[in-house]
C-alpha cells in the first residue's frame, strides 16, 4: 500500500514559483523549472522533513490559469484530487505582480474545500514586492509569509509555520509526521515514450497517481511515490520517455530537462525497470537506455508491457519474442524478464517480487574465505588467460563493494584478463552466488612484491 504522510500541497497561478519553492524545500531539482506556463503536468510529490516532522510536499503544477496544453483537463483532475486529500494548502503568490484576480479565484477554491491554508508571498527579494505584501491579507488566510524561493530567504520561516499547523491538525489523532521507514528502495521506471510506464506505476500503486494519455511526452517530470510491499518500502519513480538525442534537441528545453531528470532517476535508483512495448518490440533506443542503466551499475528488470495485446499470436510467439529481445539486448543476458499488462494487471505483482530479488542480489556480500574457495575451484578447471604470454595465477580475491557487487582479483603478473576469461569469471560469480539482475564489476591487480612469500 502507498505510505501516507501528512500532505502539504502547493497551489497558485502559473509561473509564481511553485516548482522553485518545491525544489528548495525538498533540497533537489525534482520539479522542472521553465518560464513556460503549464510546464509541470503531473502531481509531483516528495517527502520532506523539518524539525523532525515528516510530510509529503506536492507541486500541483499548471492546474490553475488558462492553458493550451491538450492534457490540461487531465492535469486539472489530478490536481483536484491532490487538493481534496491535502492536510495543508500553501497558496503561492507573486509579490512582484501583486494581488491579481487569479489569486482570488484560487482562494475561493481553497475555501470551498474546507482545508487549512496559508500564503507564501514569493519573489519578495524585490523591495517593492516586500512593501506591497500587506495586500495579500485580503485573501483571508493567515499567516502570510514573505519568501524568495530562488534565494531561500524566508523559506525556513515558512516551514516553521507549515510544521506548526501539521502538529495542530494531527495532535488529537497521533498522526504527526514521522520520517519514512528506512531503508527505502529506489525504483526507476524507464523506457521510450508511450510504452506504458505511467500506467504501470498506477497499477503498482493501485491508484491513478500518474497522468496517463496516448499522447507521447505526457510525463515530463520524474514523479515518485512511496509503496509498502511485504515490509519493504519502494520509492517508485515514473520518468519521462527517453527519445533519441537528436529528437530531444529539436523538441525544446522542457523535453531536454525531462530526459536529464530521467537519467538522474537512473543514477539514483537501486533497481531500474526497463519497459518494452510488446507490440513494437525492442528498438535501438531501448538498447541505448539499457546501456545507460548497465553503465550506472544499477540492477535491472526488463518488463515487456502490453502483453495482453499479443497473447493470441500463437504458441511459439513468446519464445520467438524472447529470443529476439535477448539478442537485441545481449549485454543484459543477466536481467530477468517478465511479460505483463499494466492495463489488466496481469503479472504486475510478480514484477515487485523480481525487483526485490534483484535489489537483494545487488547488495549481496560474499565472505572472503568462501570467495577464495570458489576461485580455487574454478581456476583448477579453467586457468586464467591474459592478453600476454606469461603464465597467470590468481593468488586471492576479495569483494570490495556492493551495489553493484565489485571484486578484485590479485594475480602474480597480470593487471588484465583476456575479455573472454573475464566474462567467464563474471558468469561463474553470477551463477554461484545468485547475482541476478545486477551488473558485476571486476578488477585485476598484480600483487605487490612486499606480499610475496
Amino acid at each position: 500500500m502507498p505510505i501516507r504522510l501528512p500532505q502539504v500541497v502547493l497551489v497558485g497561478r502559473p509561473n509564481v514559483g511553485k516548482s522553485t519553492l518545491f525544489n528548495r524545500i525538498v533540497g533537489s531539482r525534482r520539479a522542472i523549472v521553465a518560464p513556460v506556463p503549464g510546464t509541470t503536468r503531473d502531481v509531483i510529490q516528495q517527502p520532506a522533513v523539518w524539525q523532525e516532522v515528516a510530510f509529503t510536499l506536492t507541486d500541483t503544477g499548471g492546474m490553475f490559469g488558462a492553458s493550451e496544453d491538450p492534457l490540461h483537463q487531465l492535469v486539472l483532475e489530478h490536481g483536484q484530487r491532490a487538493l481534496r486529500t491535502a492536510d495543508l494548502l500553501v497558496l503561492v503568490v507573486d509579490g512582484r505582480e501583486g494581488l491579481l484576480s487569479g489569486d482570488h479565484a484560487i482562494a475561493k477554491t481553497i475555501r470551498s474545500l474546507d482545508r487549512p491554508a496559508l500564503v507564501a508571498i514569493n519573489k519578495t527579494d524585490d523591495r517593492r514586492a516586500h512593501a506591497a505584501a500587506a495586500e495579500f491579507h485580503e485573501l483571508g488566510f493567515e499567516p502570510t509569509v514573505p519568501i524568495s524561493a530562488e534565494h531561500g530567504t524566508g523559506v525556513a520561516e515558512l516551514l516553521d509555520e507549515i510544521v506548526e499547523r501539521l502538529k495542530e491538525r494531527h495532535a488529537n489523532d497521533g498522526e504527526e509526521g514521522r520520517a519514512p521507514e528506512p531503508p527505502e528502495l529506489g525504483i526507476a521506471i524507464v523506457g521510450r515514450p508511450n510504452v506504458g510506464k505511467s500506467s504501470l506505476v498506477n497499477r503498482l500503486l493501485r491508484e491513478e497517481r500518474m497522468l496517463v494519455s496516448d499522447m507521447p511526452g505526457t510525463t515530463r517530470d520524474a514523479v515518485d511515490a512511496l509503496l509498502r510491499w511485504h515490509r519493504r518500502v519502494f520509492r517508485i519513480v515514473d520518468t519521462a520517455g527517453m527519445r533519441r538525442p537528436g529528437r530531444v534537441a529539436r523538441s525544446g528545453k522542457v523535453e531536454a530537462i525531462s530526459v536529464l531528470a530521467a537519467r538522474r532517476a537512473i543514477e539514483q535508483a537501486d533497481v531500474v525497470v526497463l519497459v518494452i512495448d510488446a507490440v513494437e518490440g525492442a528498438t535501438d533506443q531501448d538498447g541505448s537506455i539499457a546501456g545507460e542503466v548497465e553503465r550506472a551499475g544499477r540492477g535491472i528488470v526488463i518488463a515487456v508491457n502490453k502483453w495482453d495485446l499479443v497473447k493470441g499470436q500463437g504458441a511459439d510467439f513468446s519464445d520467438t519474442f524472447d529470443d529476439k529481445l535477448r539478442f537485441q539486448l545481449k549485454f543484459l543476458e543477466y536481467a530477468p524478464m517478465i511479460h505483463l499488462s499494466a492495463r489488466t494487471g496481469e503479472r504486475t505483482p510478480k514484477l515487485l517480487e523480481l525487483i526485490d530479488k534483484v535489489a537483494q542480489a545487488r547488495r549481496t556480500r560474499v565472505k572472503t574465505p568462501e570467495l577464495n574457495r570458489f576461485v580455487e575451484e574454478i581456476t583448477a578447471r579453467n586457468p586464467p588467460v591474459s592478453p600476454g604470454s606469461r603464465h597467470v595465477r590468481i593468488l586471492y580475491a576479495t569483494q570490495t563493494a556492493v551495489a553493484p557487487p565489485t571484486f578484485v582479483f590479485f594475480t602474480n603478473v597480470a593487471t588484465k584478463f583476456h575479455f573472454s576469461y573475464e566474462r567467464f569469471l563474471v558468469n561463474q560469480l553470477r551463477e554461484r552466488f545468485n547475482f541476478v539482475g545486477t551488473p558485476i564489476r571486476l578488477h585485476v591487480r598484480r600483487r605487490s612484491s612486499s606480499r610475496r612469500a
